[in-house]
């Protein structure tokens, strides 16, 4: 048996995955998906809503755990997972970056887009509320962004359950070692209709940070909710 923790994106929360869970439960695995703090059910103030408290999150339940663990990360949870793993290297069997933001060592999420020349497609989605302190999808982007595939009862669902996002998350640079988080296995799980993450930004990441596999999915931003059960063989396959 495996443990696999799920860790979501921005405007996301634990809810996202809430398809894909059974199927891996079903297999026999344990699963924990969480949320990170300001999303789900975890709110805290938007101060409160950092990179090193998201990191801190994660740590904990890993801690909790008695066997190494495999690690998803989606979209902006791939920055949340990077810099758990430099700090909890032997507590994870797999770091596993679903579509997801894959930094090198002092980089950032906003750094990550101008090292490979990203479409500037979210960017120009992203409305700025509290002052500049979070942000949120416009309503008409949405959609076509993140859930192009998905049923309309899974993006009505998703849009009810969508939360701001922290802009400072985007600009917090990670610190990556060789020795710690280079001694953990990548695995990379490319979804070839994506419009958040085009593929073409996910093949530059997986080009300059090399993966020990890279799977395929033939899905938009959300295989959670388009395919689950093609997400779960995949993540099964590392268990």
């Amino acid at each position: 048996m495996s443990t696999f923790i799920l860790v979501h994106g921005a405007y996301h929360g634990a809810w996202c995955y809430s398809k894909l869970v059974p199927f891996l439960k079903d297999a026999g695995h344990a699963v924990i998906a969480l949320d990170l703090p300001g999303h789900g059910n975890n709110p805290r103030p938007i101060h409160q809503i950092t990179l090193s408290n998201y990191v801190k999150h994660v740590c904990e339940i890993i801690d909790l755990q008695s066997d190494p663990v495999i690690l998803v990360g989606h979209s902006l949870g791939g920055v949340t997972i990077s810099q758990t793993a430099e700090n909890r290297s032997n507590k994870i069997k797999y770091l596993v970056y679903l579509t997801a933001m894959m930094p090198k060592n002092g980089e950032s999420r906003m750094d990550i887009s101008a090292r490979v020349n990203e479409i500037p497609k979210v960017a120009e989605a992203r409305v700025s509320i509290m002052g500049g302190e979070a942000s949120i999808i416009r309503d008409d982007s949405i959609k076509p962004l993140f859930y192009g595939d998905c049923l309309e009862e899974d993006i009505s669902f998703a849009k009810k359950n969508l939360v701001p996002q922290a802009t400072q998350i985007l600009h917090t640079k990670v610190n990556l070692s060789n020795k710690s988080y280079g001694t953990v296995p990548r695995v990379f799980i490319e979804c070839h209709m994506d419009e958040a993450i085009p593929l073409q930004m996910q093949r530059r990441m997986i080009a300059d940070m090399p993966c020990e596999r890279v799977l395929s999915l033939n899905t938009s931003h959300s295989p959670f909710f388009s395919a689950p059960n093609e997400l779960a063989v995949h993540l099964l396959s590392l268990s």
